[in-house]
């Protein structure tokens, strides 16, 4: 080759490089989704000045969420006394999921639950944990709150730690073990699933077996429930998070 052109040549080379590299598509991976959750807490029997920053922190160590919390400190009352933004038609407009940690059972006021459920029934998905499951149906006639759950459950047993088993294949159960004990526990005595709910786990503390994790359809919103979590220890297991972040994915259809 002419001396002379070698330079020209290598020059036309770089540009030709530049146009291939900008031609090709970007392999890196797209940042997920940043989430808004909505976390609400409180009511009685449960440490949940502790237990909201367990769940907090620890999911946003798996996903990416701007959190807003919404705690009711009075063990007596419930959202429907304290917090008017319950109350409003469009109360889930903003968020992609609500996370429920709460113990209201003696809560009575059918048409504020109503306009909670109807909220979610429109799609908006949600996370419901331990007393939650409890609370908002034992003084009802309609249980829309437990339609919504997708199960019903009025007890518990003794404070004892239990076996979890998954008895299912599901996304939220991924790298799930075969058997888990966890390191405290409460199990709920459940009296029924209802039509369009799944089990994904039982417990059992050697004196009955429990359904324990179960997904649920719920008009246009998907809704992920356990009734794990009593003790803070048992919560800030990372198992137990890596599930609740597994739970989130699935509700806001990330998987």
């Amino acid at each position: 080759m002419n001396r002379r052109l070698f330079p020209i040549v290598l020059s036309l080379v770089a540009v030709l490089a530049c146009f291939v590299s900008q031609a090709e598509p970007s392999k890196e991976k797209p940042e997920p989704k940043k989430l808004r959750g909505l976390h609400l807490t409180g009511g009685c029997c449960h440490d949940y000045e502790t237990q909201k920053e367990i769940l907090t922190s620890g999911l946003g160590e798996r996903l990416a969420i701007d959190w807003t919390i919404l705690h009711e400190p009075d063990k007596k009352r419930s959202f429907a006394h304290q917090y008017e933004l319950l109350k409003k038609e469009n109360w889930g407009e903003g968020y992609d999921f609500v996370l429920y940690n709460i113990c209201f059972a003696k809560e009575e006021d059918e048409d504020y639950i109503d306009g909670i459920t109807k909220v979610h029934h429109e799609g908006l998905p949600a996370v419901a944990l331990h007393c939650t499951m409890h609370s908002h149906h034992w003084k009802t006639k309609k249980k829309e709150w437990a339609k919504f759950l997708g199960a019903r459950s009025r007890k518990h047993g003794p404070k004892k730690a239990f076996k979890v088993t998954p008895i299912t294949e599901h996304p939220i159960l991924e790298g799930f073990p075969e058997s888990w004990q966890t390191p405290a526990g409460e199990l709920y005595n459940i009296q029924e699933i209802y039509e369009g709910a799944t089990v994904l786990a039982e417990g059992d503390n050697g004196l009955k077996k429990q359904p324990v994790m179960w997904v649920n359809e719920y008009g246009k919103a998907r809704v992920f429930c356990s009734t794990i979590g009593h003790h803070n220890e048992t919560m800030a297991e990372p198992l137990y998070l890596d599930v609740l972040a597994k739970g989130v994915r699935w509700v806001t259809r990330q998987k």
